[in-house]
């Protein structure tokens, strides 16, 4: 295959979250949460593959003529945000005003804060959090913690957003990449597994879930509160 079709080909897998995130979407419409987590897990994957692919076939040089950044970020949206934040109202989890304040705050400061050109670092992390609503959300899913947690939870990440605190990214931040990498795949093996059997999927799995989110979520403030290099002295 040539570069120019590798590189086309890497375009139309990333097209192909937006296939994906309709799917995600009529499951929600109808309720079916655990399908619709199913099919959000499979885009997450995706979107975990292709930025590499993109990199390694230069889909910048072998076919200019897609914006492979812009495509990603509207397949994103709908993927981490929109469709996610549909499931957090929909389901019941935030009632009355709380419901129609998280919305509010999940796309209105998403969409700010996908628009953003300093939203990543120097080291590949993200600077705030990432607006990836669909791992919090699912998570809120498999714990049901109160609305009062819920909405606590939404409004500190939201904030969080527009801070300097860093968030890695899974598969590019250089620092503790092993771990980070075995991490986020035993991340989306958990989730699969709770959406799979709609979020019966026990206490063990439940825990996993949690603490693994917990890395994702606090790796990168941790990194920046102990510089690469500092050793500790005995």
């Amino acid at each position: 295959m040539s570069p120019r079709l590798k590189a086309l080909s890497v375009h139309l897998l990333t097209a192909s979250g937006a296939v994906l995130s309709m799917f995600a979407m009529l499951a929600a419409v109808e309720g079916n949460w655990s399908l619709m987590f199913l099919w959000l897990v499979v885009a997450l994957i995706v979107d975990g593959v292709d930025g590499p692919l993109a990199r390694r076939f230069d889909v910048k040089k072998n076919w200019p003529t897609y914006d492979g950044v812009l495509m990603d970020l509207i397949v994103d949206y709908l993927t981490y945000v929109f469709i996610p934040a549909f499931a957090l109202f929909k389901s019941g989890l935030l009632s009355g005003w709380t419901g129609w304040l998280a919305i509010i705050v999940i796309c209105y400061g998403s969409v700010i804060y996908f628009a953003d050109t300093r939203m990543k670092t120097k080291d590949k992390s993200f600077a705030g959090f990432p607006a990836c609503w669909n791992m919090v959300v699912l998570v809120l899913f498999a714990t049901q913690p109160s609305q009062t947690v819920i909405l606590l939870i939404v409004i500190l990440l939201t904030v969080t957003m527009f801070t300097n605190l860093k968030f890695i990214h899974p598969v590019r931040t250089s620092r503790w990449y092993e771990l980070s990498l075995g991490v986020i795949i035993l991340w989306i093996v958990l989730a699969g597994w709770a959406a799979w059997w709609d979020f019966n999927e026990g206490p063990v799995a439940k825990w996993l879930l949690v603490l693994t989110s917990l890395y994702l979520c606090l790796a990168g403030i941790v990194q920046q509160m102990i510089p690469e290099g500092i050793r500790r002295v005995r």
